[in-house]
């Protein structure tokens, strides 16, 4: 008469192998968690930029090629430690501009944020439709220099 069951073999054999899943599983469990922390992190910058480059962009007068910057609020922030640097520059504009003559204006953005001990960063640009005032000297090409 035979017996039902598994010899102790099969049973090793088939612990083996569930320990094996179990481990990888655990695994890519630690990666998934990790990655998700990253892009937290890259998701509140990028949300800090969208803000910061709104504000840039309602405001009636930036100086001209000049970079301004800033430290972003660690309440508004959600504790990212991030930092942004902007520069207005003319784009566009038609020959013989003066006062009173539409341009369109670029307003460049860099974001800087610390992200697992490194320091990151990321660029945005946003253009703006907008009219020489009497007071601004006459408007001169963008060089391209890197902000």
């Amino acid at each position: 008469m035979k017996e039902k069951g598994f010899s102790l073999l099969e049973v090793m054999v088939a612990t083996f192998i569930m320990a094996v899943a179990v481990v990888a599983l655990l695994s890519n469990l630690t990666t998934s968690l990790r990655n998700a922390s990253r892009l937290t992190d890259y998701d509140r910058a990028a949300l800090l930029a969208r803000h910061k480059m709104d504000e840039l962009l309602l405001v009636p007068r930036l100086p001209q090629m000049q970079v301004t910057g800033g430290q972003f609020d660690p309440s508004q922030s959600s504790g990212l430690n991030a930092t942004w640097r902007a520069r207005a520059s003319i784009f566009e504009f038609a020959p013989g501009a003066g006062p009173g003559a539409q341009i369109l204006e670029r307003v460049e953005l860099q974001i800087h944020f610390q992200n697992g001990g490194r320091t990151k960063s990321f660029s945005m640009e946003g253009f703006r439709k907008r009219y020489l005032l009497p007071d601004e000297p006459p408007p001169v090409p963008f060089n391209g220099a890197q902000l």
